[in-house]
C-alpha cells in the first residue's frame, strides 16, 4: 500500500448534528477548527435532511445491539472488550454477504 503509516491526515468539510448540540458554544468550538458546523435548530420542524446521512451510523449501532453481549459492558480488560465489538461487525458482514444472491 503506497503512503505514509498511520492515521490519514484529511480535512473534514463539515460536521453533522441534531438538535442537542443546538448552542452557539458548539458552534464556535467547530469553527474554530475550521470546519463548517451543520447543526439543526431547536423548535423548527422536522425535515433538515441531516437524518440521510446519521441512519448509517444509528443502524450500524442497532446492528451491534443485536448482540446482547456487547449492549452492556461484562469484560474488565480492555483487550477482551474491543474483541466483541469486532466480531459483531464481522458476523454482521458475513450475514450480509451470505445474504447476496
Amino acid at each position: 500500500m503506497r503512503g505514509k503509516r498511520g492515521r490519514s491526515r484529511r480535512h473534514l468539510d463539515l460536521v453533522l448534528g441534531d438538535r442537542g448540540y443546538d448552542h452557539d458554544k458548539y458552534r464556535h468550538l467547530v469553527w474554530a477548527l475550521g470546519v463548517k458546523p451543520v447543526i439543526a435548530r431547536r423548535g423548527t420542524e422536522h425535515g433538515s435532511g441531516l437524518g440521510a446521512q446519521r441512519w448509517f451510523v444509528e443502524r450500524a449501532f442497532a446492528h451491534l445491539h443485536w448482540f446482547r453481549r456487547l449492549r452492556i459492558r461484562w469484560e474488565i480488560r480492555d483487550d477482551i472488550h474491543e474483541a466483541f465489538p469486532t466480531l459483531g461487525c464481522v458476523l454482521i458482514c458475513w450475514r450480509r454477504l451470505v445474504a447476496l444472491p
